[in-house]
This record gives structure tokens, C-alpha cells and sequence, in this order.
């Protein structure tokens, strides 16, 4: 054996290069074109500015509904209401949770709304809202039970999406829902309405 076979580590074999600086092994390769594909995929304002500090969902706006008023709610109480449709599926909850929330709203910024369907299976959430320790659940179904201080993100179960938020905002004394964060459980798209 050569004093160079015991120094240079054995590499995959090259793919076909005959020009020892251009050589590369797959792995290289591999690694190579996946951080490419990564790059190439992201949207044009990340590219070079690294990841933003925050990263906002999509949400559907609609248009805006009274639901509640914010002098009249008392920490534990909850709303609810049919929004963006009448519809059952859209059946929501609003609750004030009495600490700060996720897209929380009021002066405490403790007032939140979400869909009261599971996300896995549909299971009905309805009367399943704590507002201590803050969370919705479990469902009756497969026991998901979901953070509403943390934008109604999954703490356990089945479900791998988190509850659907309704964004409020206040004018006034007077508590709106305009929009929905995250798919409606039933519908393949919350702009296409059930009901016309």
C-alpha cells in the first residue's frame, strides 16, 4: 500500500469526472442539489435575508361580524357564534381566558376565538373550553386536545393541525370576527361558501 492510500480516506467512486478538481462523490452531490432545491424554493424576499423573526399564517378575510362586547365578558366566559358562514360546520367559540393569547384581543389581549370542530376527525369541541389551564378538549373521538393561548396548536392526540382561529378585532367595546387562520374541518377551501 502506498503512503497516499493510508492518508486520503477512501471516497464514493466519482460520477464519470476525469478532472480530479471536479470530482465529486454522491454524497456531495446529493447534499449538494438538496440545499439548492431548498434555496430555489423559498420566496424570493428570504432569499439572502435568512429566516424572519416571525413567519405569519394565511388567513381567509371575511366580512366583519359583531360577536360580543368586551365589558361584558368575565374570565371563563365563552361566545357562541357562526362565522364566516351559517352554517354547522362553521360554529365557533369566543373566550376570555383571563392571561395573553395568540391573537388574543382586548385589553389584556386575552380574548380569543376558534372553530369548535377537531381538526382530525371532526369531533365536536362544543362546551370542552377551559379557560384555565387555556386549552380546548379532549374530543370525544380520539381525546386531541388543543393550546388556545397558543393560537389553537395541537398538545395531544390524532390531530396534526391546529384549531382553526377566528381573528378578532376590537372597536370600541364591540369584539368583530374577520377572518379565518387555518382550514374550517369539512371544507377543502374556506373561500367557497356551503351554503350558496
Amino acid at each position: 500500500m502506498s503512503e497516499h492510500d493510508l492518508t486520503t480516506p477512501q471516497t464514493e467512486e466519482s460520477c464519470g469526472a476525469t478532472d480530479t478538481g471536479f470530482q465529486v462523490s454522491r454524497r456531495q452531490f446529493l447534499f449538494g442539489t438538496g440545499a439548492a432545491i431548498t434555496l430555489l424554493s423559498m420566496p424570493g424576499w428570504m432569499r439572502g435575508r435568512g429566516m424572519p423573526a416571525r413567519v405569519y399564517a394565511q388567513t381567509a378575510e371575511f366580512e366583519r361580524k359583531r360577536i360580543a362586547s368586551v365589558s361584558e365578558l368575565k374570565t371563563g366566559d365563552t361566545v357562541a357564534f357562526n362565522y364566516p358562514w351559517d352554517h354547522p360546520n362553521a360554529a365557533n367559540f369566543l373566550i376570555k381566558l383571563g392571561k395573553p393569547a395568540g391573537g388574543g384581543v382586548g385589553p389584556e389581549n386575552d380574548i380569543v376565538a376558534f372553530n369548535s370542530f377537531c381538526t382530525h376527525q371532526g369531533g365536536p369541541l362544543a362546551g370542552k373550553f377551559q379557560a384555565d389551564p387555556g386549552v380546548a378538549g379532549p374530543c370525544p373521538l380520539h381525546w386531541t386536545t388543543f393550546d388556545l393561548t397558543r393560537h389553537g396548536m395541537v398538545v395531544s392526540g390524532h390531530a396534526t393541525l391546529g384549531l382553526p382561529q377566528i381573528t378578532l378585532e376590537v372597536d370600541g367595546d364591540d369584539i368583530y370576527a374577520t377572518g379565518v387562520m387555518g382550514l374550517i374541518f369539512g371544507y377543502y377551501d374556506n373561500s367557497v361558501d356551503p351554503t350558496a
